[in-house]
């Protein structure tokens, strides 16, 4: 039974030149609008496997909402931790899919403290939102399409909150042999947790996510993508809120389909021909979605950005 859908890879025309062709990886549709359930679904099939009844699931949101729909498939029951910055918007979506919400701590890292306090029963399974080898395999089949409907690729940008959808990344290009794909991490100023690792050599603790790109607020990556990034090209890009939410508002308006400023983030690599992706002959953006996101947040973005433009142009 595989719960994840296969997703289209299409090219962006207007954004693509002679010399470069941008791509665009939908994981939004996804049926739970995010890339989470290929790799949070994988790990819930394994856990019905094991004669699991329990899913527990730490979340700001996305992870949450792939666990409770694959309980849902799988007849399992959900228990989903939210930190207090998730909206209720997106809680109640969870509780749509028939999981219970519990809201504690004000990042996601308390809350994973309590799910993993709470997963200990031998009939309950602990679904992290990243780090776990088979939440990185199942994310891996990213790149088995990819690979299917573009093989000349040859390079991928991806937004990396706790690094679970890198990992997944760096092991599908690992399983081609594509270690000459450069990878392009992206991350927003306040959340730039991975951006940190890299340059201290190791996951460390940032502290506070003080970015509107809440997604990507894990305060510690995961230690295996710090490292095995290293094996391939890559380049960090760390953008601005106002990028992301730049990136969001244009995708929202080319494509007619919202996305939470986390995924805007690396879209806004390929709106801005970003110098890491220079030279690149089919670059693929993973456009990874995300739920907590409204045409009414849209719509307020919009109208601040034309604000903030008309102050400039009055000074």
């Amino acid at each position: 039974m595989k719960l994840h859908s296969r997703t289209p890879l299409v090219l962006h025309r207007e954004l693509s030149t002679p010399e470069q062709r941008i791509w665009l990886k939908l994981e939004n549709l996804q049926p739970c609008g995010s890339y989470k359930l290929r790799g949070i679904g994988a790990l819930c099939q394994h856990a019905h496997l094991q004669g699991k009844r329990k899913l527990i699931a730490p979340s700001g949101g996305n992870a949450g909402i792939a666990a409770a729909y694959a309980g849902r498939e799988l007849g399992m029951e959900v228990e989903v931790i939210v930190p207090t910055t998730t909206p209720e918007a997106t809680r109640a979506r969870i509780r749509a899919l028939g999981a219970d919400v519990m809201v504690f701590g004000e990042a996601w890292d308390q809350s994973n403290e309590l799910a993993l306090e709470r997963s200990q029963a031998d009939d309950a399974q602990y679904i992290p939102a990243f780090d776990h080898p088979v939440i990185w395999e199942g994310h891996s089949t990213l790149i088995d399409e990819i690979v299917e409907d573009l093989p000349t690729f040859d390079a991928v940008v991806a937004s990396v909150g706790g690094g679970g959808l890198l990992s997944g990344l760096l092991i599908g290009l690992e399983r081609y042999r594509r270690n000459d794909c450069r990878v392009i991490a992206v991350e927003t100023d306040g959340a730039a947790s991975f951006h940190a690792a890299l340059e201290a050599g190791h996951p460390v603790n940032i502290g506070k996510i003080t970015s509107v790109a809440k997604s990507l607020g894990a305060l510690q990556v995961a230690q295996w993508p710090v490292d095995a990034i290293r094996q391939v090209p890559h380049a960090s890009v760390v953008l601005s809120d106002a990028e992301a939410i730049a990136g969001t508002i244009r995708y929202a308006d080319e494509a007619r389909q919202l996305v939470e400023a986390a995924c805007g983030v690396s879209l806004a690599v390929a709106y801005q021909h970003h110098a890491c992706i220079e030279g690149a002959r089919d670059v693929v953006v993973i456009v990874c979605g995300g739920v907590s996101i409204s045409a009414t947040q849209i719509a307020a973005w919009k109208a601040e950005q034309a604000g903030s433009g008309a102050r400039a142009a009055a000074i």
